[in-house]
């Protein structure tokens, strides 16, 4: 007698934990995009959200709520929802700045990370540079310190912690100069306003193939094949110090609050990880020069965590910050 109740006591735990995994989703969710449409965080975010779709049973919307600071209205919005899983966060290792600049006023742990990956950043010259190699361009940086002038968007940004990386592991001294963006870098590098330009592949493939930036070197430990270009090498084959520095990169993903209901997020890990092993996605990288990675959970943490905190304290020591990081609760790198 009972061997039969423990027998149909564990027919029914089964049959309830199937049920109770069902239970979500129930309805459609809603992915809030921190950045404008058609840009790298936007991207992303529709083409993985295509594919949990199928997984999910579920449509997951993709809509976009940008401005404030490092994208904080739309981190404030997603947030403000109830933290049931049906609302998530569409953004980037850029938000992790938000705390620092004022515009959020938690640290970035409030949030379970999902990692799609990222475009690596390289190196490149103007053209008529006289600089053929990384070499070429470091030993000259060596040599007159300060005068060869470097843009790498704005101070703080993902593509200025690689160029400060790249001096600290080479020993080189650039004249940074700081621009609004990665498009108003790379013009400047074109036409010869700075000489060297820090941004992603992704961003500047195109202009690599017409002959109007040169890559010197692929800041990950990877050289890098683009097609019509070649292979660009890695810099760590010329300064295999920026090892200790680098790679720094992206982390475009999205995220739910972390306090989410258990059940919730492990059906979106599931759903996230079928997706992340979807031919569309890795074709969709390979196109458009995107790294994956597929991390979540304890590991996503551990990189946002290390980007909070060398972004966070990079702004403060270049006086770019509001908020002392240290009252975030943001411990140094």
């Amino acid at each position: 007698m009972k061997k039969a109740i423990i027998i149909c006591m564990a027919i029914l735990l089964v049959v309830n934990t199937g049920v109770y995994a069902k239970s979500f989703p129930k309805r459609n969710i809603t992915a809030v995009v921190v950045w404008g449409a058609g840009g790298g965080t936007d991207t992303c975010n529709r083409i993985i959200h295509a594919e949990m779709s199928k997984v999910l049973g579920v449509n997951v919307n993709v809509i976009n709520k940008t401005g404030g600071v490092a994208g904080s209205v739309g981190m404030s919005y997603a947030y403000s929802k109830p933290h049931d899983g049906y609302t998530l966060c569409g953004l980037s290792e850029s938000n992790v700045t938000a705390g620092v600049q004022g515009g959020w006023d938690k640290k970035f742990d409030v949030w379970d990370t999902f990692i799609v990956g990222g475009s690596p950043d390289v190196i490149s010259v103007t053209p008529d540079t006289p600089y053929k190699t990384l070499k070429d361009l470091i030993e000259a940086a060596k040599k007159s310190p300060n005068s060869i002038k470097a843009a790498a968007s704005g101070a703080g940004s993902i593509h200025h912690l690689n160029l400060l990386a790249v001096e600290n592991g080479s020993g080189a001294d650039f004249n940074f100069i700081p621009y609004k963006g990665s498009a108003p870098s790379q013009n400047a590098a074109m036409t010869g306003e700075v000489q060297v330009v820090v941004t992603s592949l992704a961003e500047q493939q195109q202009l690599l193939r017409g002959g109007k930036l040169r890559a010197l070197g692929m800041l990950i430990p990877g050289s890098f094949d683009v097609e019509g270009l070649g292979t660009i090498p890695s810099s760590f084959d010329s300064y295999p110090g920026l090892s200790k520095y680098l790679p720094i990169s992206q982390a475009i993903g999205f995220a739910v609050p972390a306090d989410a209901p258990a059940d919730a997020k492990k059906v979106l890990v599931d759903a996230f990880k079928k997706a992340m092993a979807t031919d569309k996605v890795k074709t969709w990288a390979k196109e458009n020069y995107y790294l994956l990675s597929g991390k979540t959970g304890a590991e996503s943490k551990a990189v946002f965590d290390a980007l909070e905190s060398n972004f966070a304290w990079t702004l403060w020591e270049l006086k770019a910050a509001t908020v002392n990081p240290a009252d975030l609760g943001i411990p140094k790198p």
